[in-house]
């Protein structure tokens, strides 16, 4: 593989796909492993190249020039002793970076004994995501960052249809900054359920709000949380 962003995906379930096919659009050349061939086969087409094997064989690895890859994924599953067998496999063979998936606090502690050091865990990123949407629904999505600060999707505050972005002052009275709107249009006016969602850029002071548009927000989630309760 010569490109300059090489991944490997070790487990071809629903997340590892996912995972494989989103690098694959943003033009990522992309491996994937699995031991199961029908997994494989699904893949084949969407990435540069699929391989069946078994990923607890170190030889098997080798073979495939596994060290030659920048990032290598291990996504697979609920089978945690293959996927510590086959991080073991990667840090003996030298591979650069091993990003792996985890299942639970316990998992995690015995892979950073092990040197790992970059963790997924979708389970746990979508419980806390669900518990923020079932206290709070208005927040669609967030992304935590440092010190307290978040970029969040949420729905529009109905207090704030029809109002011009500039009458807002979110800086100010709110702390906040507005990235974008991301609003939703009809794009066929014979068939009003066929609705697309399209970003606003940076949307002028004069832009008014529509009951469909999603704000993009960057503040400290206790003046996101604020901004929607006065607000609504």
């Amino acid at each position: 593989m010569k490109s300059d962003n090489r991944f490997a995906i070790i487990g071809a379930g629903q997340f590892g796909s996912a995972i494989a096919r989103s690098l694959a659009e943003k033009g990522a050349e992309v491996l994937v492993i699995d031991a199961a061939i029908n997994k494989v086969q699904e893949i084949a087409d969407d990435v540069a190249y699929a391989v069946c094997l078994d990923v607890t064989n170190k030889k098997a690895l080798i073979a495939e020039n596994i060290i030659e890859i920048d990032v290598i994924i291990v996504a697979i599953g609920n089978d945690f002793n293959s996927r510590l067998l086959c991080v073991a496999n990667l840090m003996d063979i030298g591979v650069k970076r091993i990003v792996c998936r985890t299942m639970g606090r316990s998992e995690r502690l015995i892979l950073e004994k092990m040197g790992v050091t970059e963790f997924l865990s979708p389970e746990d990123e979508i419980g806390t995501l669900f518990a923020e949407r079932l206290i709070n629904p208005n927040i669609l999505s967030y992304l935590k960052l440092p010190d307290s600060f978040q970029i969040a999707e949420i729905s529009t505050p109905s207090r704030l249809v029809g109002k011009t972005i500039g009458s807002i002052d979110f800086r100010d009275l709110h702390h906040l900054s507005l990235i974008t709107l991301k609003r939703s249009f009809e794009e066929d006016i014979a068939n009003p359920t066929l609705v697309t969602e399209h970003t606003l850029g940076v949307p002028e002071t004069s832009v008014i709000i529509q009951q469909q548009d999603t704000f993009v927000l960057f503040g400290k989630t206790n003046d996101i949380e604020n901004f929607i309760k006065i607000n609504q």
